[in-house]
């Protein structure tokens, strides 16, 4: 992990600070890649399946959102490691990681997951995670922004390469938790080619009465699949539902006000 000088602790013009749990904060650009709702309800899961998990890693871990909000549900004594490919990403997430004083409990690896020596060191994780981008390149449009582009768009690896990776590092008793499009049945085809099995999935609707968006996949090496019912960001008003203020506060975040209207 990179040691940064105080000063690379100030925040630029083109970055904010922002409050990501009731402890910590986290650095984000502007007109970058940010982190989002999707984030915060796969390190929720994560949780939720194994909240006693000691050893986490976060694929993709980009500006080191859902590892670290992981994390925070983690006993003390719990340690993350991060993998992520992009420069800008992974220089924000080290500045993350020393601004709230984490260097004893986080490790960050800039490189990039489908590497075969970067997870070739034989340990195991029994908490493993991961934000896949969603959209093969040429079926969405592409952000000018390469940062935002990279998070969104399959330019570095997919959710096969995923799931390869973490079956290749998932303890015995460990659980992957991942997110992707709803709509896409690459996930499920990505974990049965990993050997993993699919023991939940948990559709997001951002709005009660549209389809779902996003999903929730849990998985690990045996068990009974069991899916658990949408989750319901906003009711038909655009209110948050009670699940929802719920999940946030179990987060550490903030309580968002409800009648803030909805943006999808």
């Amino acid at each position: 992990m990179k040691i940064h000088p105080p000063d690379c602790l100030q925040v630029s013009d083109e970055e904010s600070l922002d409050r990501l749990t009731e402890k910590w904060d986290i650095f984000q650009l502007r007109k970058g890649h940010r982190f989002s709702t999707d984030d915060l309800l796969t390190a929720w899961m994560a949780w939720r399946f194994n909240p006693t998990g000691k050893e986490c890693l976060d694929l993709g871990s980009g500006i080191g959102t859902v590892g670290l909000l992981t994390l925070y549900k983690m006993a003390a004594e719990a340690r993350l490691t991060t993998i992520e490919v992009q420069e800008v990403s992974y220089s924000l997430a080290c500045r993350t990681v020393n601004l709230n004083r984490l260097e004893e409990r986080v490790t960050l690896v800039h490189a990039d997951l489908r590497s075969a020596e970067v997870l070739a060191t034989g340990k195991k994780w029994d908490q493993v995670t991961g934000s896949p981008p969603y959209f093969p390149v040429g079926t969405a449009v592409m952000s000018p922004h390469p940062q935002r582009a990279g998070a969104r768009m399959e330019l570095k690896g997919d959710v096969f390469d995923y799931c390869k990776a973490a079956a290749q590092v998932l303890s015995d008793d460990g659980f992957f938790t991942f997110v992707h499009a709803a709509g896409d049945p690459r996930p499920e085809q990505a974990i049965r080619a990993s050997g993993l099995q699919l023991i939940c999935r948990r559709n997001v609707c951002f709005r009660a009465g549209r389809k779902p968006t996003i999903a929730l996949f849990v998985c690990a090496w045996r068990g009974v699949r069991q899916d658990e019912p949408d989750f319901v960001i906003r009711d038909e008003e655009g209110v948050w539902t009670p699940e929802t203020l719920n999940m946030r506060k179990s987060m550490g975040g903030p309580d968002p006000r409800p009648d803030l209207p909805s943006s999808h």
